[in-house]
């Protein structure tokens, strides 16, 4: 979802990408999220005296956009796979939201019917669809970073809440993050070092968690077992100990 005060704020020379949410119809009858939208079509100069018209004609809803819309087919790349979409793209004057300047309307549509459609906005009517539609998909990848330093670095219960204390920590979170994958690309390359599950056995690409597993098992194995005897030592036995612990911490 999007707020009018934030877009109605940038500067023509920004450009701005928004997705606006598929809220389900509520039980009281309210319409959906698209279908409040209330776009208009641009009010083209008429060349007659008097003041302009601010908004044209009233558009339907992205949904009867959509059910009318004369779509083209795209192979689109998102969250690193190649997919076949349709898209559907018009400029449209969401007054709402900017009155003095018109932005461009996408819709991308799933052929198969698997997933729903999906609505963007652009403020950069020059750019292509497929080119919203892929660089939106790319803020995943910054979701997976924020979900993944909270969660498995503790990067949202810092033990400094004074001053700039929570800023910094989340800041040495964000180094530790980079660190640790750049510590695994070097060494670990693109050899599997995440074991293999039965019921998972698509799986072609590390996660954070395999990554910082990898840097335990390399880490812990030398200072759990420094002072033990190496005959007194099973590697069946170490090696299911560092697992578990490097996965379990």
């Amino acid at each position: 979802m999007v707020s009018g005060a934030p877009l109605r704020a940038l500067r023509r020379r920004c450009l701005c990408l928004a997705r606006r949410g598929r809220a389900a119809p509520h039980p009281g009858g309210l319409p959906d999220a698209p279908q409040r939208c209330g776009l208009r079509a641009g009010t083209p100069r008429t060349g007659k005296r008097g003041r302009p018209r601010k908004k044209g004609e009233r558009l339907p809803s992205l949904q009867a956009l959509a059910a009318q819309a004369s779509w083209e087919r795209h192979e689109l790349e998102l969250r690193g796979k190649k997919v076949t979409r349709l898209v559907y793209a018009r400029p449209v004057l969401w007054y709402r939201m900017w009155p003095d300047r018109q932005v461009l309307a996408v819709i991308v549509r799933d052929p198969d019917g698997c997933q729903a459609d999906d609505y963007f906005f652009s403020t950069d009517l020059s750019a292509r669809p497929s080119w919203v539609a892929e660089t939106y998909a790319g803020r995943w990848s910054i979701e997976d970073t924020f979900r993944n330093t909270k969660q498995f670095l503790r990067g949202e219960d810092p033990q400094c809440w004074r001053g700039k204390g929570p800023e910094r920590a989340a800041g040495l979170s964000l180094w530790i993050y980079t660190t640790v994958w750049l510590w695994y690309v070097i060494t670990q390359g693109t050899t599997t070092s995440w074991p293999r599950l039965p019921w998972y056995g698509s799986k072609c690409t590390p996660s954070f968690l395999d990554a910082l597993a990898a840097l335990r098992r390399v880490l812990w194995r030398g200072r759990i077992f420094a002072t033990s005897h190496p005959r007194m030592l099973s590697p069946k036995i170490t090696d299911a100990l560092v697992e578990t612990l490097a996965r379990a911490a």
